[in-house]
């Protein structure tokens, strides 16, 4: 089970974004201005934080709201 306020809890969906818009996480770091390293660790849950700047950042260039991006919880859309 997974406790709220942890870090597991937060749903990242990077992965569906991204195929949705035939975009390489590699394009994606270069048009945001992250490594695709730290991109990458985003992408896999393992981010512990991220800031305003970069979450406005990646909404912009995927076109999408915060909420598209990111999800809370355990249920189906947490990937």
């Amino acid at each position: 089970m997974v406790r709220a306020g942890s870090a597991q809890a937060i749903g990242v969906h990077l992965d569906r974004l991204l195929s949705e818009r035939d975009l390489t996480l590699t394009e994606l770091a270069e048009r945001v201005g992250l490594s695709p390293v730290n991109l990458s660790i985003l992408k896999n849950g393992r981010a512990k934080a991220v800031r305003f700047s970069t979450l406005a950042a990646l909404c912009e260039v995927l076109e999408c709201q915060p909420g598209d991006l990111l999800s809370y919880g355990d249920g189906p859309e947490s990937d």
